[in-house]
């Protein structure tokens, strides 16, 4: 009798698309592939932006969404090195992409990643490339772990791989969601000043509690100005550009010379726009994250258990209840949404 499993799917890309909790045979792991079993996934912006638009990816539907994940694995494939039965790993967000410059070119940026271009990981197994995975931290439990590979990583490559962040520099992040909280944690645990924006104070409190020195509301007074005040005019070394958009000239003018910005989300658009003065005036580094890869994930696992990182997790959801956790995901969580499966 062929064992079965559950999964969530989409038949269409719309706003407010169906999810669908449907069944299907748990898969054989074919040479090179392990077969894991998901003990928890992580919801990221992506997500909503793929179920709402597909982000002009070539979907094949049935689709399943969710890049990020922790398991256990099951079995493995012929020739499988890497991993062996009740290892524990996570997925890694562009399958392929090991080291150095990214897979693609310039008329063809790369983009191919998993609950994308390849299937997602909302599902009780998966068996894909062994080479698609990583041990996961020792420190952490299996929900925690799920939320390193998309939101973790990108953090930790915009500020140690790239912005190599060092004690006594100015960090400044934008919002409290995943990506927002991470930088602050890792930004802290480098022994730099921690800035941090919101729209309200109880979620500057416990970002406060988490480590930022300043929290600034941006409901009550101009972020750019207050930024000015507590730093005496000097301005933020690394900025995460997490709205997009328009906002990105208010991350200009913030930032300080020879600064740095982490191009990041797209809250408030996929076009950023801003004044070139203080582009050329101040001359920043302005770089876009693409989250990154295996090597930095590995990188970042290790440091997470020397560190003792623990990621935020707004809420946990069961499987059952997926459409609840991508409703929290629209309101905008404090930290990360999981589903334990």
């Amino acid at each position: 009798m062929t064992q079965t499993m559950k999964r969530w799917t989409l038949d269409t890309i719309a706003v407010g698309a169906p999810l669908n909790l449907t069944e299907t045979a748990v898969p054989t792991p074919a040479r090179g592939e392990v077969l894991v079993r998901v003990k928890a996934a992580s919801l990221n912006y992506r997500d909503k932006l793929v179920r709402e638009t597909g982000m002009g990816l070539p979907i094949q539907f049935p689709f399943v969404p969710a890049s990020d994940m922790a398991g256990v694995v099951e079995a493995v494939g012929d020739d499988v090195t890497r991993f062996s039965v009740g290892d524990r790993v996570i997925s890694t967000f562009h399958p392929g992409w090991i080291d150095g410059k990214p897979l693609g070119d310039a008329r063809n940026p790369p983009y191919k990643t998993l609950g994308g271009v390849y299937p997602g990981v909302l599902s009780e197994y998966i068996a894909m490339p062994q080479d698609w995975f990583v041990p996961a931290p020792k420190s952490l439990d299996y929900a925690e772990a799920s939320t390193l590979p998309c939101a973790g990583l990108t953090a930790w490559f915009a500020l140690v791989e790239r912005g190599k962040v060092k004690p006594g520099d100015s960090v400044l992040v934008q919002g409290t969601g995943g990506v927002a909280l991470f930088g602050l944690q890792i930004a802290a645990a480098q022994g730099a000043e921690v800035f941090v924006t919101s729209s309200g104070p109880e979620k500057l409190v416990r970002a406060k509690a988490l480590g930022a020195h300043h929290g600034i509301d941006r409901n009550k007074s101009d972020w750019v100005e207050e930024v000015y005040r507590l730093t005496n005019d000097r301005g933020i070394d690394h900025i995460f550009e997490i709205a997009g958009g328009p906002n990105f000239a208010q991350s200009l003018k913030a930032v300080a010379p020879h600064g740095r910005i982490s191009v990041i989300g797209v809250l408030e658009g996929f076009d950023i726009t801003g004044p070139s003065a203080p582009l050329l005036l101040k001359s920043p580094v302005v770089q876009g994250i693409g989250v990154s890869h295996r090597r930095a994930l590995e990188d970042f696992v290790h440091a997470v258990d020397n560190i003792g990182l623990k990621p935020v997790i707004d809420h946990r959801y069961a499987l059952d209840e997926v459409p609840a956790a991508f409703d929290h995901l629209d309101r905008g969580p404090f930290g990360k949404i999981v589903i334990e499966l």
